[in-house]
């Protein structure tokens, strides 16, 4: 079994091509930047996680580790448009530099690639994995709305937050390693309990982004502290926190929505531990990391091949960045 680091490494020299044309430049030179800005590739290298937990990789493996994420780069230039977001990982966006007309071709033409390389697998289990990367783009596309559509209601509840984080961000992390698995011969039993644990995975993993931006350490999150809160984001934390506090600092919570006072971010951290959420929100985490880790442990293959997703999961959970 391979180390994370060597799956990145072994990923990385796969990638790390050019995968559109030369012409138009105007076209294809804002993708290739977009991908030049980097990222950590781990929705591919679960795919080949997936793989692995049931077989060798396999050659067909590598194109299908590419396509999900040519894929999950395309919804980030499309989010970054809605969000109008001037950057991404310190870079300025494809629309901000080359405009969004160009951005939205641009997404759009990732996506196409991105089918091309799945047509580029000879496996006799193409069906099944072109079922599940169809159901799961539609399902991102309805948690993107979902979001959206969660800023211009009043209140929303802890379920229906679950329920959006669940689509656009769990699903995919779940998918790569389900498809990794079909590729590798899995059976539907192996590939419900991968795919769980993977959606598991990515709900605690949003919850402690969640808690990092209200409560982490700047200097090791990488950014300022408390982004969250000064952009009204409804997230786990603001949830419960309406939810569970007396009636005085819910009152001032929502007055503290509607203004950008210089001490917001301050004020509302305050009302946030005196109501428990910091500890309720690492309690919500630990209890989906437990029912992934059940999930792992219910996949019928030996301790030794789980591995690699174990190590997986103690980087994701237990990062404080």
């Amino acid at each position: 079994m391979h180390t994370l680091t060597a799956l990145q490494e072994k990923f990385e020299a796969y990638f790390d091509r050019r995968h559109f044309p030369a012409h138009p430049s105007t076209l294809y030179d804002p993708t290739t930047y977009f991908l030049g800005l980097g990222g950590k590739r781990i929705r591919p290298l679960m795919c080949l996680m997936g793989n692995e937990l049931f077989d060798e990789i396999l050659p067909d493996a590598y194109p299908l580790a590419t396509a999900i994420e040519l894929f999950h780069n395309f919804t980030l230039i499309h989010d970054d448009i809605m969000d109008k977001a001037p950057l991404r990982r310190g870079k300025p966006t494809v629309h901000a530099k080359y405009g969004e007309p160009t951005a939205l071709l641009g997404g759009d033409v990732m996506l196409v690639v991105a089918y091309d390389y799945l047509n580029r697998i000879d496996s006799p289990h193409i069906r099944r994995i072109m079922h599940r990367f169809n159901r799961t783009a539609m399902e991102v596309c309805e948690g993107q709305q979902l979001d959206m559509d969660f800023e211009t209601q009043d209140s929303i509840s802890l379920d229906e937050y679950i329920h959006m984080i669940g689509l656009k961000t769990s699903v995919l992390l779940a998918a790569s390693l389900e498809m990794g698995a079909m590729l590798g011969g899995a059976g539907e039993a192996n590939c419900n309990h991968l795919y769980q644990f993977g959606k598991k995975l990515g709900i605690a993993f949003q919850i402690q982004d969640d808690y990092l931006d209200a409560f982490g350490d700047p200097e090791k999150f990488g950014k300022q502290i408390g982004g969250d809160i000064m952009a009204n984001k409804k997230t786990f934390l603001m949830i419960h926190a309406l939810e569970m506090a007396d009636a005085d600092s819910v009152a001032e919570l929502r007055r503290l929505i509607s203004t950008n006072e210089s001490d917001k971010v301050e004020k509302v951290l305050a009302i946030f531990r005196k109501s428990g959420v910091d500890a309720w929100a690492l309690e919500l985490k630990q209890r989906y990391v437990e029912e992934a880790a059940r999930h792992l442990e219910d996949i019928a293959v030996t301790q030794t091949r789980k591995s690699t997703l174990k190590e997986l999961m103690h980087y994701l959970i237990q990062r404080d960045r």
